[in-house]
């Protein structure tokens, strides 16, 4: 049976009470172990991530009433080196929707009647969408100066925006506060783990597309959200002996705003400037140490991306036919800047994590 264990003191919570945090403020990890992946278990007759739901922690049909059709994006081989995980290609325009569609059917599984959420913009989107399906009352938390875009699709769901005066980390504190004090469930995808059961996913859709997974991996790491699901699903893929080798993962943080770099027990004390690349301006990482103290076997490097080259990039993609936003854009061009000052061993893929439709700009 599944359960929570607090990451900071070990005390367990079972699964099936919905909270999001340790008495003693610690957050929660799932211990889970999953069935051994095999491809013979996936439902090739389900067109959605649920294809894979003989390896989650979740045991009921829920999510049939949830799903919008979630995953199963394209890995587009862009040249003999690179690969393109289309994950913009979601119901609501981002990879968030991955683990948003997880943590609502968790929610839908306890009950839930309300909920409140912080972000940037995808994830509130996401999780504002899931909500609506499942007749779940919303509330988003956003920073001033969040695209306009974003906070407009947060309405159109029926979820109420409030633009919070503040930084990104000050919009989760105040959220988290409110929640506190009101007694309101705080459906975060950073705090519940069962986000990163969603967006594991990502690793298992390219393994069954590509017949294996490319040696490096270039990801964006703001929370980590989509760092953690990964690593998760390798390391279940190599105990099966699915995978021989684990990936070389590549932690892509724009340089205003780069906590990871140089850390080492806990994220570098900074303030972030402000960068085109807002899905990943997270200046306190709240699973900050448990990235950095992550039991992930392969190899890991944390590589930062200028502010002047994230707009070219992004122009470059959209004259090949990929319109995406910024945060997705300084993936790629931390991906073109580090090939042309490195030898990178064997093949590539990133994550093409938000459409830019949902930019300002």
């Amino acid at each position: 049976m599944p359960k929570f264990i607090c990451s900071k003191c070990g005390k367990s919570a079972e699964f099936e009470r919905a909270i999001f945090t340790c008495e003693c403020g610690g957050l929660y990890d799932l211990e889970f172990k999953p069935t051994k992946f095999d491809l013979n278990l996936i439902d090739l007759h389900e067109f959605s991530l649920f294809r894979y739901r003989e390896f989650f922690p979740i045991k009921n049909d829920l999510w049939r009433d949830i799903s919008l059709g979630e995953g199963l994006t394209k890995s587009v081989k862009f040249d003999d080196s690179l690969y393109l995980k289309m994950d913009y290609a979601m119901p609501t325009l981002s990879f968030k929707d991955r683990g948003a569609v997880m943590l609502i059917w968790f929610c839908k599984t306890h009950g839930i009647k309300k909920i409140l959420q912080d972000s940037s913009g995808n994830a509130g989107n996401s999780v504002a969408a899931y909500a609506a399906r499942a007749g779940i009352e919303c509330e988003i938390y956003v920073p001033k100066g969040t695209s306009e875009k974003k906070i407009k699709m947060l309405e159109y769901y029926g979820a109420k925006a409030v633009v919070f005066d503040g930084t990104r980390d000050e919009t989760a504190d105040a959220c988290r506060k409110r929640a506190k004090d009101e007694g309101i469930f705080y459906a975060n995808h950073v705090f519940n783990p069962l986000f990163y059961q969603g967006t594991k996913t990502y690793i298992y859709e390219i393994y069954e597309q590509l017949g294996f997974v490319p040696e490096n991996l270039f990801l964006p790491v703001g929370n980590g959200t989509l760092l953690i699901g990964c690593e998760i699903a390798l390391k279940e893929l190599f105990e099966a002996g699915v995978i021989k080798k684990l990936p070389k993962i590549f932690i892509v943080q724009s340089e205003k705003c780069a906590p990871f770099l140089g850390a080492t027990s806990e994220p570098v004390a900074i303030k972030a400037q402000p960068t085109l690349a807002e899905g990943i301006a997270i200046a306190k990482p709240a699973r900050g140490a448990e990235i950095l103290s992550s039991d992930y076997a392969g190899e890991r490097e944390v590589i930062t991306i200028k502010e002047e080259d994230i707009e070219p990039a992004r122009n470059f993609l959209a004259s090949c036919g990929f319109y995406v936003e910024h945060t997705t854009a300084a993936i790629y061009a931390a991906y073109a800047s580090y090939a042309k000052s490195h030898k990178i061993e064997g093949k590539s893929i990133i994550s093409m994590c938000g459409a830019g439709l949902k930019s300002e700009h």
